[in-house]
């Protein structure tokens, strides 16, 4: 049985039905939050289809984003740790340590093969589940159909009962500074450089700006991130962190500009870059000069181009979807997900709204809270932070305690000799609730999955200080924070 309703009069072609083909829920992009959907959808009894523009699944995150990031950084991390002078204080020494040289090409590698293992784990994951993967850049061209176009130009027709774009988002650019991806590179480019550059120069210091400035310094560049605010990490970052934060990344060799915007970049003769940058309230300018220019201001919602407009649905000022509580956009069963709607741009944010809007659609109940969504820069040491900051409480006249406790106290860091950092816990000062956690250190990443069950569950700062944590483990230091935030004192400081 065809549906002739949803077909548009330029479908009406020799053979268009040939292509046809029906589906339950059609999901737009395959990364996190778009293949995490699709997979529950098919679970939840939908007969679901994924349509990817790219030959490879996974999105951004999994090919040229999140994965690829922490494969370089982690490879950095052990190329920059060998070639430490602390490892004679730690009984380790021998030529080794000074014999020791950087292929380039094989590191690069081993990050394809993760990004290569991934994604064919997801085909597998769709072959698996049933869920029928479509290649082409979708558009919706109906209320219940999405277009496929492939390279070649041929489409496949999708007539569907709903659509879920989870489309993501792609790299801001920069206006006057042209991107070619081999001296001025955005993060794409900055995965997979041919050498090692002898001076980087990196336009921002959020989180994109200080993982990447970081795996080139540790590989032997000379790094200077440029950035309009007076802080490095972002926004969200509380600023008790980000000073100590940005101390350790100086003194580790990355140097900062706070305060400086860039005003333009010019490729000289002899192939460097001479980069205008002046202060962020205006003034005198300077100029730097580098090998390798880095863009990395942001990204913004890959919206465009999706047949949006002609179904009535305007986009926000900042491109993003308008959506409900249920992820709906004005027409209810067209639903939005990931960076394409408000909120962090962040993969699990993405992956958990997939998974609920699905849900949704199968009439179960929708909810996220946001506040419980944690945030993470993969340097070393790490950042993470859940909830609210100082800052943002301050503002908002919420009273509240602050609990602290440093590595340097904790012993498991100690006879790791990675003390640097500290775990920060805001809680309210009537009732003790966790109202936000900040951690700076070695492991912060995997650390603030317990502030995130907790706040998620309500905890007080007393339900944590009274857990039981094996000793000696980095993740005592959370539970001292939280007995300081509590009690008023810690124990081991």
């Amino acid at each position: 049985k065809l549906p002739w309703k949803n077909v548009s009069k330029s479908m009406i072609t020799t053979g268009w039905w040939q292509n046809l083909v029906e589906a339950d829920i059609t999901v737009i992009g395959s990364g996190p939050g778009g293949y995490v959907a699709a997979i529950k959808a098919a679970q939840l009894g939908f007969q679901t289809v994924c349509v990817e523009k790219n030959e490879t699944l996974g999105g951004t995150c999994l090919n040229v984003g999140c994965i690829p990031s922490k494969a370089l950084l982690n490879n950095s991390h052990l190329y920059h740790l060998a070639h430490g002078k602390d490892f004679a204080s730690r009984g380790i020494e021998g030529e080794f340590l000074t014999g020791l040289n950087l292929n380039l090409d094989k590191m690069m590698e081993q990050k394809s093969g993760a990004v290569k293992s991934l994604t064919t784990g997801i085909a597998h994951l769709f072959k698996q589940n049933k869920v029928v993967h479509v290649q082409g850049l979708g558009r919706i061209t109906g209320k219940n159909q999405v277009t496929a176009t492939k390279a070649d130009g041929s489409t496949q027709v999708i007539s569907t009962k709903n659509i879920l774009i989870a489309t993501g988002s792609e790299v801001t650019p920069f206006a006057g500074i042209e991107i070619d991806e081999d001296t001025i590179v955005s993060s794409t480019g900055a995965l997979s450089l041919k050498k090692v550059p002898e001076k980087m120069v990196v336009i921002g210091a959020g989180v994109i700006g200080v993982e990447l400035g970081s795996v080139w310094q540790r590989l032997g560049a000379d790094v200077t991130a440029v950035e309009f605010l007076g802080h490095v990490g972002g926004l969200g970052i509380d600023m008790e962190i980000s000073k100590n934060f940005q101390r350790i990344l100086q003194k580790q060799g990355l140097k900062f500009k706070l305060n400086t915007k860039v005003t333009g970049a010019t490729k000289r003769q002899d192939g460097k870059i001479d980069v205008s940058i002046e202060a962020a309230a205006g003034g005198k300018t300077e100029v730097v000069t580098c090998d390798v220019l880095l863009v990395c201001i942001g990204r913004r919602p890959y919206s465009q181009n999706l047949g949006l407009q002609e179904l009535g649905i305007e986009l926000d000022n900042r491109g993003r979807i308008p959506i409900n509580s249920r992820f709906q956009t004005k027409i209810p069963n067209i639903h939005a997900i990931g960076d394409v709607v408000a909120g962090p741009m962040l993969a699990h944010k993405a992956e958990d709204e997939g998974i609920i809007c699905v849900e949704g659609m199968a009439g179960g109940a929708v909810h996220i809270d946001y506040n419980c969504v944690p945030s993470v820069i993969y340097t070393h040491p790490e950042v993470a932070w859940i909830g609210k900051s100082e800052e943002q409480l301050k503002e908002e006249g919420t009273e509240f305690k602050v609990g602290k406790f440093p590595f340097a106290a904790n012993s498991r860091a100690k006879t790791n000799a990675d003390t640097d950092g500290l775990v920060k816990i805001l809680s309210h000062k009537s009732t003790d609730r966790m109202l936000g956690a900040h951690i700076l250190g070695s492991g912060a990443g995997e650390m603030i999955n317990e502030a995130a069950l907790a706040m998620e569950y309500g905890a007080s700062c007393e339900d944590i200080a009274r857990v039981c944590h094996a000793h000696p483990t980095v993740s005592e230091a959370f539970r001292e924070a939280n007995l300081a935030a509590s009690f008023g004192k810690a124990i081991n400081f």
